[in-house]
């Protein structure tokens, strides 16, 4: 009996050193799992190309270049005035197409570009815009002249820069005009400024330098709180 006991636990243990050597063998065989690849951004090469566009919107708005806002808007964009209404590409469009706003001297400053990631980023930055005219359907023009902070959203598709969305809201400093970026002819904001009856006026709808306020939205408003400085 103790012989067959022997053997059978001699059987045993032999058993389990072979399907030990096997898991051995078999886990060997497994390749280890690679880890992601992190995402390469080419963060300066997107920063440079935004700038680009940006500052580009001067000369887009002075030869009323319709084809470079087909081509740098995207098809769903939307964009938010500083009246709180909303525009879309083809209101830019039409109002670029027909010349509805004009200025003697248009600049973008203080740029600041946060990149999201190799296909998104946000930019803020400040547009001047010295004696500006928005002409309404009825052959009207009122004043947009002045100073207005701006976010534009933009995404890349199919390889080029798109804007996707945009904000912009007039500067209400009393002293806007004296900032270094503003040419000696720029005044402050009309919705700083001016009286409550031009404050009324689309012109504070105009976006900086280059999105002005559908003639839909041309309707009486209410005089703004802010009141000019004495």
């Amino acid at each position: 009996m103790k012989a067959r006991g022997l053997v059978i636990v001699l059987s045993f243990a032999f058993s389990l050193f072979v399907f030990s050597g096997c898991q051995r063998t078999d886990n060997a065989n497994v390749a280890p799992v690679a880890s992601p690849t992190p995402e390469t951004i080419d963060t300066a090469a997107i920063e440079a190309e935004l700038t680009r566009i940006e500052n580009d919107w001067p000369r887009i708005m002075r030869e009323k270049d319709v084809a470079a806002v087909e081509r740098l808007e995207a098809e769903d964009a939307v964009f938010v005035y500083p009246d709180g209404s909303v525009g879309d590409k083809s209101t830019e469009v039409r109002d670029m197409q027909s010349g509805a706003v004009t200025a003697d001297g248009w600049q973008v400053g203080e740029l600041r570009i946060v990149v999201l990631n190799k296909d998104a980023a946000v930019v803020t930055g400040r547009t001047t815009i010295a004696n500006g005219k928005y002409k309404m359907p009825d052959g009207k023009s009122t004043d947009i002249s002045g100073q207005y902070r701006f976010v534009d959203t933009f995404v890349r598709r199919d390889g080029q820069w798109k804007m996707a969305a945009g904000v912009a809201t007039p500067i209400r400093e009393p002293n806007a005009a004296a900032s270094p970026s503003a040419s000696p002819s720029t005044k402050p904001s009309p919705a700083a400024t001016a009286s409550p009856a031009q404050a009324a006026s689309p012109a504070a709808s105009a976006s900086p330098g280059r999105r002005p306020l559908p003639p839909i939205k041309v309707q009486p408003r209410v005089p703004p709180v802010i009141k000019p400085t004495p």
